[in-house]
């Protein structure tokens, strides 16, 4: 994206013109006023399931630290009144090196979830990862983006053939790419879920991509119809069990409004309880091995990234195994508790990878500033994924829009003033270490 103005002045200038008529921007410009703002707007169980992370949530913090241990050393008397904050990836050229990374059960921050987030996306020409714990399905978010670009987020379920339908879903619905998130084949320690007794999976949010499927409803449906297995001492636990709560039944009401169909039929139906059941029991796949790439190679056409990749090694092995990239990431610090910082992580993947294929980053990133010293470090692009959240939960798609635009122009505004007119002048030269910055809080 190459202006005389650029996207940095552009987005100023109508914060600017609106704010001389009075109108400010509808959520605030900077992370920790958004993250604020939002926590005020949400339940207590949606805000802590989008900004809970593992255990102590150190690696949140840790991910945040990172970044603060990087200073860019700007430079002057360069023309940079034109740049170019363009990048290319995987064929595709993208207006910046930012994506919009996959974050599940949205519906919990706004109704209508990953479809306002696609809108968005789609208004800007900035990629998004469609989720695979979605509550929308791919199809309904790919009619809204057009030509788009948008790439799947893939958890390997233990049911290979329901693998291979999302897998030809996502092709059909104009993903360029396919993302295998290896780092939550089994759920981190999140306390503050736990602490709340709220794993939305369970409640029938953020499973739109399995009840929309050919192969996961026939999973369904056998369930359903498969007698209950008997238990010793079954009838006498049935008496021991505790009378339905209003709590238990808006559960239920919930479930039967994510099967497709009426809901007063779902309610009477076993099949929205089978289809919560069957989620849980085959979503993830903790026996997956550098073997089974090999078969997922053979399925699809596209390039495979791997996410969650952290160990050089992992990164050496990827490539040689035939992937097309990885996502240096943490989870955004919400599977494993005390693991390296994802921007920690990122230069000895670099190394490890060369110029063999992209290495993107997740985990941490909060602004355009912080882009630019990740593709600094040697990322193609980053992920953004809370600060888009929050957005999404105090506007929906004029507040992912918003966000998202913001990030975009700090990124420009931020290369420029370092001194550079292009994505491709960054490097690790501009940046310089330091230990004077304040650790802060959050992921």
């Amino acid at each position: 994206m190459t202006s005389a103005a650029g996207t940095g002045r552009r987005r100023q200038n109508e914060i600017y013109r609106a704010g001389v008529y009075g109108r400010l921007p509808r959520v605030p410009t900077v992370f920790g006023g958004l993250q604020r703002a939002a926590r005020r707007r949400l339940d207590a169980r949606a805000y802590a399931y989008v900004a809970g992370g593992a255990g102590e949530e150190a690696t949140q913090r840790a991910n945040r630290a990172a970044f603060d241990r990087w200073a860019i050393v700007p430079r002057v008397l360069r023309d940079v009144s034109v740049r170019d904050t363009s990048v290319e990836l995987f064929g595709r050229r993208l207006p910046a090196p930012v994506l919009l990374g996959p974050v599940g059960a949205l519906e919990l921050v706004h109704p209508e979830a990953d479809l306002a987030v696609a809108r968005a996306a789609a208004g800007l020409g900035v990629p998004m990862v469609f989720s695979n714990q979605a509550s929308v399905p791919m199809e309904t978010c790919a009619d809204a983006m057009g030509d788009s670009p948008r790439w799947f987020q893939m958890y390997w379920s233990t049911s290979d053939e329901l693998v291979e339908s999302l897998v030809g879903r996502a092709e059909a619905s104009g993903c360029e790419a396919l993302v295998v998130t290896l780092d939550t084949t089994m759920l981190g320690w999140r306390p503050r879920d736990l602490d709340l007794g709220h794993l939305p999976f369970a409640l029938g949010k953020g499973i739109a991509q399995y009840t929309s499927d050919p192969v996961f409803r026939r999973l369904v449906e056998a369930r359903a119809e498969a007698p209950a297995p008997v238990q010793p001492g079954a009838s006498a636990e049935r008496d021991r069990q505790p009378r339905p709560t209003l709590a238990a039944v808006r559960a239920l009401v919930g479930m039967a409004r994510a099967w497709p169909g009426p809901l007063l039929e779902n309610l009477r139906s076993p099949l929205p309880r089978a289809a919560v059941e069957t989620f849980l029991s085959i979503y993830s796949r903790p026996s997956i091995t550098w073997a089974d790439l090999a078969w997922l190679r053979s399925r699809t056409r596209l390039p495979i990234v791997l996410k969650g990749v952290l160990h050089p090694d992992d990164a050496r092995r990827a490539l040689d195994e035939g992937v097309d990239g990885v996502v240096v990431s943490t989870h955004g610090g919400r599977q494993v508790d005390r693991s390296i910082a994802a921007l920690d992580a990122l230069p000895g993947v670099v190394a490890a990878i060369g110029d063999r294929a992209p290495v993107l980053l997740d985990s941490g990133v909060r602004s355009g500033a912080d882009a630019l010293v990740a593709v600094a470090l040697g990322a193609r692009a980053v992920l953004l994924g809370r600060p888009f959240a929050w957005g999404l939960a105090l506007a929906g798609e004029e507040g992912v829009q918003q966000v998202v635009s913001d990030v975009l122009g700090e990124f420009d505004l931020t290369l420029g003033l370092a001194g550079l007119t292009s994505v491709s002048e960054l490097s690790p030269e501009i940046l310089r270490r330091v230990d004077r910055w304040d650790t802060p809080t959050g992921g």
